[in-house]
């Protein structure tokens, strides 16, 4: 899947199927994108490639306390992806928004209910926690040997 900023600056491809796509209702992730929500594919950062250009890195707060790593267009400033502490920058959290084709990669799960905005009605049959979820009981078998597969080569 290929994805880009606004003014096509940067321009990157996803070589994988993402492990996961989280809709996050977090109130971070509202004040961030100025919108309802953030809708994040998680993959492996080896499977994120530049074609175009290459973003800036924009260190931002995080409700964790540990922050992350916003890539941004130097250009036109769109966010496409984030790093986060947790897996620092062995992941990235691209921005689904930014995608040619978004609508390829619909929710697997929505995060953070608790703070949706009243007015965001959730499909039936897709996951929703009020905060976070175990990952374990969540991903497809698939997704959980890639990430152990991941942090077996990080500890290395």
């Amino acid at each position: 899947m290929d994805g880009k900023c606004t003014c096509g600056e940067i321009r990157y491809r996803m070589t994988r199927k993402p492990l996961i796509v989280h809709c996050c209702h977090c109130t971070w992730c509202q004040r961030e994108t100025g919108a309802s929500f953030a809708l994040n594919a998680m993959i492996e950062s080896t499977h994120v490639v530049l074609t175009n250009g290459a973003p800036d890195t924009v260190a931002t707060p995080s409700n964790s306390g540990k922050g992350q790593a916003v890539m941004r267009c130097p250009a036109c400033r769109i966010a496409v992806w984030s790093h986060y502490a947790g897996a620092g920058d062995k992941v990235c959290f691209v921005r689904v928004g930014t995608l040619e084709q978004p609508d390829q990669l619909p929710p697997d799960i929505h995060i953070f209910t608790a703070s949706k905005q009243p007015w965001v009605v959730l499909p039936p049959n897709t996951p929703a926690f009020e905060v976070y979820y175990d990952r374990k009981q969540l991903w497809p078998p698939e997704s959980l040997a890639r990430m152990d597969q991941l942090f077996a080569r990080q500890s290395r």
